[in-house]
């Protein structure tokens, strides 16, 4: 399983990937070998050490390539949607997550919890989802949509605990109904929406 003749280094890389997070989310950081991901990607130790220092590296690699999309999906999709809305809509798909990217940030976060050489890409993986989210944020303060008192930092890291939570807790563990779940979103959202002056109005006590 060397070299693949007719397949490039891109697509080679592509290759570890996809077996990588196929792999990982099947048996965990600690079940599987470096050889385990080359022979399910087919090619050889040496062409996957190539692309990738260590299996930490890959881990990490394989989780920004292959992991949890949601948000990104859904702004390519409509990249004007308010992001009240946007909020709302990825709640809501979360209670109901069943993806291979939600096996593989659980795997990733418990890898790092007892490996440092896991722990350091991880911070940097995790510190850029919630630098993504807080620009988000800032941007929805800006245009009025969300209240400009409240830390964009602590409404993304809100937002990465409910999202990480929902990889932890699947729908066939616990399911909530729906309606009453989406009837929840929209209250906590609608809380984090700008005070207006006439809202104080008959609270005078």
């Amino acid at each position: 399983m060397g070299r693949i003749a007719g397949v490039t280094a891109a697509e080679t890389r592509d290759r570890l990937l996809r077996a990588a997070a196929d792999v990982f989310a099947r048996r965990g950081y600690e079940g599987t070998r470096v050889a385990d991901i080359a022979a399910a990607a087919g090619v050889s130790n040496g062409a996957l050490y190539a692309h990738f220092g260590s299996k930490a590296e890959l881990l990490v690699a394989a989780l920004r390539t292959h992991g949890p999309r949601l948000l990104a999906d859904l702004l390519a999709a409509d990249p004007d949607r308010p992001v009240a809305d946007l909020l709302i809509a990825v709640g809501r798909r979360l209670q109901r997550r069943r993806d291979a990217g939600g096996h593989l940030i659980v795997e990733a976060m418990v890898a790092a919890r007892r490996d440092e050489e896991v722990a350091r890409p991880m911070r940097g993986y995790v510190g850029d989802r919630a630098d993504r989210l807080a620009g988000l944020v800032r941007a929805a303060q800006d245009g009025g949509e969300l209240d400009p008192a409240l830390s964009p930092a602590a409404i993304a890291h809100f937002c990465l605990l409910l999202a990480l939570g929902s990889a932890l807790v699947p729908p066939g563990e616990h399911a909530v109904d729906e309606e009453d779940w989406s009837a929840l979103l929209t209250r906590l959202v609608a809380a984090l929406a700008p005070i207006r002056p006439d809202s104080t109005k008959g609270n005078t006590r």
